[in-house]
């Protein structure tokens, strides 16, 4: 049941934080990426529509924690797209060189997330069955 508690408590801070995340991405644009405050209005216009993606992102996750069980399906689905993102972070880096300080703790939280969250996807599932 621990798994099962862990798994529905990261999904819901996962939805909620990416939802802010996302919302303060569409308000703030440029102001709110580390180093782009002068990019000009494409990069603006780009930062505040992923914005958008990445709150509705954050719904995914909200629904998911809200459903009884929580959806292995779904929970692995969301986790791979947030590999996904790590992984595009990554190579960046490879390619550009070292982003922002705090772009390289959101990486490191990705890579660290992502298979505990592919871990617990099915924790409720199993529970449900009596294997956990």
């Amino acid at each position: 049941m621990v798994r099962v508690k862990v798994l529905r408590g990261l999904a819901r801070a996962m939805g909620y934080a990416c939802v802010a995340i996302g919302l303060f991405h569409v308000l703030l644009g440029n102001a709110s990426i580390p180093g782009a405050a002068s990019a000009g209005p494409t990069v603006d216009s780009l930062g505040r529509f992923f914005g958008a993606i990445f709150a509705g992102y954050g719904l995914g996750w909200l629904w998911a924690a809200r459903q009884s069980p929580v959806p292995a399906t779904a929970v692995r689905w969301l986790t791979g797209v947030f590999l996904l993102g790590a992984l595009g972070r990554l190579l960046s880096l490879a390619v550009q060189g070292w982003p922002h300080w705090f772009q390289v703790v959101l990486t490191a939280v990705e890579l660290v997330l992502s298979p505990l969250f592919f871990w617990l996807a099915d924790a409720e599932e199993s529970a449900l069955r009596g294997r956990d």
